[in-house]
Formats: structure tokens, sequence, C-alpha cells
């Protein structure tokens, strides 16, 4: 199966592996084996960073929903989420939030159009509060929960039972 997406987590695996997981417009989160990663002289080093922008393509698992990485090209790196801890902060915020409310291998264009919107943005220019809201208000309103005169943060955790901790120190920060 190939697939454009996203990168919105990497988890050590074994010492030589990881599992990366994807947030993708035809496949949802998508999560893979990449078998080797880890060492010096991967295919793989240097271009499984999160928040990549990246096409890629795994063998699909018939027993679950963790498949094997086969091959991966970036697209873009997105550098500029890298300028400041305030745009990596907002960043993290933006894709942990997406994973809490994504259900796994369930097709979320809108939700993905609304990731990449918020990291090209992020990755252009140092975050506000006003960014960080809009993007709770729209992905409230893409889920369907958005209540008129309620603040799409409360409506979110209402919905999922939490909000990412690095909500707090990200408004702090801005």
């Amino acid at each position: 199966m190939k697939c454009r997406g996203t990168l919105i987590r990497r988890t050590p695996l074994t010492e030589t592996s990881l599992i990366v997981t994807w947030c993708t417009r035809e496949h949802g989160i998508v999560r893979a084996v990449a078998k080797g990663a880890r060492r010096p002289k991967s295919p793989f080093a240097g271009k499984l960073d999160l928040f990549f922008d990246t096409e890629f393509e795994v063998a699909a698992s018939r027993k679950s929903d963790l498949h094997v990485l086969r091959d991966l090209a970036v697209l873009d790196p997105r550098q500029g989420l890298r300028a400041s801890y305030a745009q990596t902060l907002a960043a993290s915020y933006f894709v942990q939030l997406l994973d809490i409310v994504a259900e796994p291998e369930t097709p979320i264009a809108p939700l993905c159009d609304l990731l990449e919107r918020a990291l090209d943005y992020t990755a252009a220019r140092r975050p506000e509060r006003r960014a960080v809201t809009y993007f709770e208000a729209e992905l409230a309103r893409e889920l369907g929960i958005a209540e008129p005169g309620r603040p799409a943060d409360e409506s979110l955790a209402g919905m999922f039972q939490r909000l990412p901790k690095s909500r707090r120190e990200l408004l702090d920060l801005l």
C-alpha cells in the first residue's frame, strides 16, 4: 500500500527498529515497523523525523494494524518547525491532539488537511494563541462536536476525556 502522509510519532521497538505513525488522507492513522531504522547505515536514516511530509510504502499486515515499512521518500521536512521551541511545541500539540481524536485506518482527509495547514503555518511563523484556538475550533467543527458559545477545547476534552498535556505549556509560552 502506497501512501502520502505526515509522520506524527516515532516509538522505539527494538535496539534497531522503530514503530512509526503517519496521518494520511486515504487511510487515516497508519502505523508501521521500520526494521533496522535505528542502524547508522539504514536506508531510512534521516528520513523518519517528526512532522516530515512523506510518501511511503508499507506491506500491509493481515493480522493487525501494524504494517511493515518498505520504502520512504521525504517530500517536505518542514525545517521551519525546528526554528524555535514554540514552533516545535505547537506542532507537537497539533499532532498529539489529532492522534487523540482520529481512529486508526479510517479515512480522515479533512483532519489531515487541517493538520497540514497548521504545520505549514507554524513552520513559517511563530505560533500565536489564536492559531491554537483556531485549530481546536476547526477540529471540533470537523468532528461535529462544536457547540455554540462553548470553547472548542472544552468540547474536545468533554468528548475525548482529555487534551494533550502540552497544551498548558504551549499556551503559557505564547
